[in-house]
């Protein structure tokens, strides 16, 4: 299948940038990490998707591929799994995984799914695992993942809820947040964007009022758990590898550790989160 990008649209230049740079690079670097940090959402992310042999499979924001690999293995080999994604080197990593697993069923596209010349009703699914909160109009992209859709295909996907001091993972990162800017260092512009973007569909009203082409709109809050490493050392280890360049005192690091020693146990750092699962038809 050939698609192409719309060369002289590109409303989300500035994330383009972000995940074409040092944030594409670190997550495909790290991919196995951010891979075991959202794992907890697979299982119900593809029993809502209900993906069966023979569908065709669209993954938004697709990363290193890995749900898209597991989508194109449900698919079976009278299907198939496209996944798409603005960033490069992570779509480099896809490549270079599937490759290694013989997964034959996939191809991966490089654009802004906003934007992107996706062939018309060509999916039976699209899914997303936290790909989707990126957008520069998130209307204006579901609207057109809506017309990549089938005559009844299904959208699912997963976002981030808002913060919140009640849920563990936001308390601990609260913490985490407090102890590096107390160090005086504070967070380069590009991780700035990036976290405001993530939290851009924490809001049902906003996701409900963004899947107006859609209907039959759900949005169920959804209790995960993340995993950020072996035990504390290792845990910050990965945290701190977002800003190689900061240097952290030892005392500072330290006291990161021991904010993350509750979450420690034999299955490693675990925190408990909450993210809203939303299911969505196109209209027949």
């Amino acid at each position: 299948m050939t698609t192409h990008t719309r060369p002289e649209t590109r409303p989300n230049a500035r994330q383009e940038e972000l995940w074409n740079g040092p944030i594409g690079r670190h997550w495909a670097e790290q991919q196995d990490r951010y891979d075991a940090m959202s794992g907890d959402l697979n299982g119900r992310l593809f029993a809502a998707a209900r993906i069966s042999g023979g569908a065709r499979v669209l993954d938004i924001g697709c990363g290193a591929g890995t749900i898209t690999r597991i989508a194109a293995r449900l698919a079976g080999p009278d299907g198939q799994a496209v996944g798409v994604d603005i960033s490069a080197p992570l779509l480099e990593r896809a490549r270079a995984r599937t490759a290694a697993e013989a997964v034959t069923n996939v191809s991966y596209e490089l654009g802004d799914a906003q934007t992107h010349d996706f062939p018309p009703s060509r999916f039976d699914v699209a899914i997303s695992r936290g790909g989707v909160m990126f957008f520069a109009d998130h209307a204006a992209a579901f609207r057109n993942v809506a017309r990549a859709l089938r005559p009844g295909g299904r959208l699912v996907f997963v976002c981030p809820q808002p913060a919140s001091p009640d849920i563990e993972e936001s308390r601990a990162l609260g913490l985490l947040a407090g102890l590096l800017g107390a160090q005086g260092a504070a967070p380069s512009p590009d991780h700035t964007d990036a976290r405001a973007a993530m939290a851009s569909l924490s809001d049902p009203a906003h996701i409900r009022h963004s899947l107006a082409a859609y209907t039959d709109v759900t949005v169920t809050s959804l209790p995960v758990e993340t995993y950020w490493g072996r035990d504390p050392a290792d845990a910050v280890d990965f945290l701190l590898s977002r800003t190689p360049d900061r240097v952290v005192p030892r005392v500072t690091r330290k006291a990161l550790e021991d904010t993350l020693s509750p979450y420690a146990g034999g299955r490693g750092v675990r925190m408990e989160a909450r993210v809203w699962l939303v299911t969505a038809t196109r209209p027949s």
